[in-house]
């Protein structure tokens, strides 16, 4: 029934060192897995949590001696050092090489950490702000552990597994763990976890498009209705989530409650196969919601089957308990599962909130209702069955780590806060430090709070910068959050934010497509590529989105005076562009640049680095159209080289792990910043999934406006928008198998654009709600003196003249001023 996961869970003997009760196996030179049994029985199954322990291509040089009674052992980043008896602080303790000047890079077994990186929550539920983080698998201490002790082990009986007895209890006690010693590589030690405990899969492109959610009755007509609005105003979805009113909710009071259910409520949904249908032909994919807590009653369309299949009499009305440790029960659970999508479901929601404790001793329910659900919809695509062969999915809550095999991540009902907010970007870029890379949270918050459509507008802000962008909102009417309930400007920075997230879909798959093969998140901490810059640790709400993007989200509301938002932000050393308005941000100098940015509503700070490129696609006349696009727009930005190869693929499920990849096809893009060109290069691989003609529009942002622009040694036409610094030259429907040169150079090599300080300073002054008078006097002063009118814009307070009150500067429009003299 379920595809057996492809395990390597045997260590390599030639690193393997085994005394009477303990074993010691170095997986890499810096991943030691420690085990300890008083029977002196080891384990050599696979874990939920470990699958693979003898890498490829991977044998670690180890040297070991004995000195004064000590095994030692030594490789070229740790020394450990063992008594050979019981586990102990006394008797097992490492050094880890290279580590820099983490706190405690000595490591005695048991110790904790003084500072790991910190990994992620199981649920956000009813949390304000922030919560308590799991440990990852970094830290700056150099050393961190992952202790699987616990885990239950994977079936190894090919027939158990495939009947739904997926894993069993160990059969003794010891002491399991895994030592990370990688210092401060923290991206090598993600990429080795997942080597451990297996890869992230690969989503389907519609994942990375908008998803629509909501807690709330809907009726058929009122969702098509629903989703015909949103076409009209030219906002687009990939996916349509149906909470748990899809499902009969008022049931008889003798069959408990009905949180749990699997009938169609045929008062709100007629016709679900229509229903379905109609939804599948505006474009979108369905998810439903289920919490299976209560099993199967007597009440539901599914209970005669699942009776008859559990030797239950249909007449006894006796429920069909959930228990996923009963393969009868498993293939009940599944059959019902299985007729409803046949109405059109294509994957689940799993809403399991009931605690840890199921009927096999350590068997967390939640990740064996992930484990289950992920690896039977892998069945359907590997047979064929369901769709089409697409790529699987499920929407769940976390269950620990391993749990990045079966994304994505349901963060939990958030609370509606700015607090909710500030501690998002932050939740989400330490999740990678465990490796869980997919969240998806309620974007724009699910309950209680108060109303604030300035909270909204940078929610919204936010979710295009996330992993998976679903809205949600609780039942109250008056928290819907369709941008037309809120006012100008709001309702278009809403539309605006939805349209770039679905533009960005073919960035975010080239995204998703490194994370399967690579092992590299989307969403990463500023410390993951700058691990010796104190400041990368501090700004927790800023992160790397892919390779391309740096993001930090605007998370405190507007100031009184500059009605514009402060975000501290760090600037590695480089060249940065504003990604909307093109403005250079020079950080040439040791430790790069800090600087508080401002942005107004309409925008949030998103910066590209020198040499970046961004792919964009066009909006096709089926706006929620998610498919390999037809017409394509690439962002270029100046001072550097540049490369980016294009992922795209056939939408076909590819195995287990993405082992085979035969529908993959990849689009080099490489820029060479002295010369002044683009050159995309013919598609490779399965060009069939790829529409025959396609059209490109290549933008260039920050430079100066140039002569002329030509495409493969032709002149041709171009525009240039002085507001975002920005050449852009469209060519129209070229084959994918034809290499596109375009160059900016038009007789000499593009200039950067200087930064239109005046204009930018007038434009922020003129919003400023402040005295009159001294917007006057400051614009004056910076005109006069540029830079140097810093330290005298706050000697601007000269009391009261010919019975005028002249107010003093504000410090936060002062600062605001700053960051436009001080970018580049």
């Amino acid at each position: 029934m379920f595809p057996i996961p492809s395990v390597k869970a045997q260590m390599n003997p030639q690193t393997t060192f085994v005394g009477e009760r303990w074993r010691i196996g170095f997986l890499t030179d810096a991943l030691v897995r420690l085990e300890w049994s008083d029977s002196g029985v080891f384990e050599d199954e696979a874990t939920q949590v470990v699958l693979n322990r003898c890498f490829e291509q991977e044998t670690p040089k180890v040297t070991y001696s004995q000195r004064g009674g000590m095994h030692v052992w030594e490789t070229s980043s740790i020394r450990l050092v063992f008594d050979g008896q019981s586990f102990s602080k006394e008797g097992l303790s490492a050094v880890v090489k290279n580590a820099g000047g983490g706190f405690g890079t000595t490591w005695h077994y048991g110790d904790e950490a003084h500072e790991n990186l910190k990994g992620t929550a199981r649920t956000l539920d009813g949390v304000n702000g922030a919560c308590e983080l799991g440990m990852g698998v970094i830290s700056r201490d150099g050393w961190a552990v992952l202790d699987d002790s616990k885990s239950n082990l994977f079936q190894s009986d090919e027939a158990a597994c495939r009947a739904g007895c997926v894993t069993r209890p160990r059969g003794h006690s010891e002491i399991d763990i895994y030592f990370f010693s990688y210092g401060s590589r923290y991206a090598e030690a993600i990429r080795d976890f997942y080597r451990l405990s297996g890869p992230t899969p690969l989503l389907p492109r519609w994942a990375l498009g908008n998803w629509w959610s909501r807690y709330y009755p809907y009726s058929q007509d009122e969702y098509l209705a629903l989703m015909d609005r949103f076409n009209a105003e030219g906002i687009p979805f990939t996916t349509a989530v149906l909470d748990m009113d899809w499902h009969i909710t008022d049931v008889d009071p003798r069959f408990g409650s009905g949180w749990t259910g699997y009938s169609w409520n045929r008062e709100l949904i007629p016709d679900p196969h229509a229903f379905t249908e109609a939804l599948h032909d505006r474009g979108l994919r369905i998810s439903a919601n289920v919490h299976p807590r209560d099993g199967i009653r007597a009440f539901e369309d599914a209970y005669p089957k699942a009776a008859e299949t559990m030797g239950i009499d249909p007449v006894s009305e006796e429920p069909v308990e959930f228990d996923l440790t009963d393969p009868s029960f498993i293939r009940a659970y599944f059959d019902m599962h299985h007729d409803l999508e046949t109405d059109g479901v294509d994957f689940w929601w799993i809403d399991w909130q009931q605690g840890g404790v199921s009927r096999q001793k350590g068997l967390d329910p939640l990740w064996i209702l992930n484990y289950l659900h992920y690896m039977d919809m892998v069945a359907a695509s590997s047979e064929g069955e369901g769709q089409d062969h697409e790529l699987p999915l499920i929407l769940s809550r976390y269950a620990g780590p391993g749990s990045h095999r079966y994304p994505v991540g349901f963060s939990g009902d958030t609370v509606v806060s700015w607090e909710s907010l500030k501690f998002q970007p932050y939740f989400t870029s330490t999740a990678s430090n465990i490796g869980y890379g997919w969240w998806s949270h309620d974007i724009g918050g699910h309950m209680l709070g108060v109303r604030d459509e300035e909270l909204e507008a940078r929610w919204y802000q936010l979710g295009v910068f996330s992993p998976i962008n679903r809205l949600h909102s609780s039942l109250s009417p008056f928290v819907g959050k369709e941008p037309w309930n809120f006012q100008q400007p709001v309702r278009d920075i809403m539309r605006d934010a939805l349209i770039l997230r679905h533009r960005l879909i073919p960035y975010l798959h080239t995204m998703n497509w490194r994370a399967a093969t690579e092992g590299a998140p989307l969403v990463t901490p500023m410390y993951w590529a700058h691990p010796d810059e104190g400041i990368a640790y501090d700004v927790h709400e800023q992160f790397m989105f892919g390779t391309q993007l740096m993001v930090a989200p605007v998370v405190t509301p507007r100031d009184a005076y500059t009605r514009q938002a402060r975000t501290r932000m760090w600037f590695p050393r480089g060249q940065w562009f504003d990604f909307f308005t093109g403005r250079r941000y020079d950080a040439e100098m040791d430790g790069g640049l800090r600087l508080n940015v401002w942005r107004p509503l309409e925008l949030l700070p998103v910066f590209a680095p020198a040499g970046g490129i961004v792919p964009l696609q066009e909006l096709d006349q089926n706006i929620n159209d998610c498919g390999n696009p037809q017409a394509l727009e690439i962002l270029v930005f100046p001072g550097a080289d540049g490369h980016f190869t294009l992922c795209e693929d056939d939408g076909r499920y590819p195995g287990v792990n993405c082992e085979q990849r035969s529908g993959e096809v990849r689009t080099e893009i490489v820029h060479n910043d002295a010369c002044g060109t683009l050159t995309i290069h013919p598609a490779k691989g399965c060009t069939d999934a790829l529409p025959a003609l396609r059209s490109w529009t290549v933008t260039m942002r920050g430079i100066e406006k140039p002569t002329q622009v030509s495409v493969n040694g032709e002149p041709a036409e171009f525009t240039y928008d002085p507001d975002t610094l920005s050449a852009r030259v469209t060519i129209h429907e070229a084959e994918v198998s034809q290499v596109l040169e375009v160059s900016f150079a038009g007789g000499k090599l593009p200039a950067f654009a200087e930064n239109p300080v005046e204009n930018d300073i007038y434009q922020a002054l003129l919003r400023c709600e402040m005295d009159a008078l001294a917007k006057d006097d400051a614009y004056a002063m910076v005109r006069r003196l540029g830079r140097r009118a810093l330290p005298q814009l706050r000697t601007l307070d000269r009391g009261k003249e010919a019975g005028i009150f002249r107010s003093e500067m504000p410090a936060s429009v002062i600062e605001m001023i700053e960051e436009i003299l001080l970018r580049s």
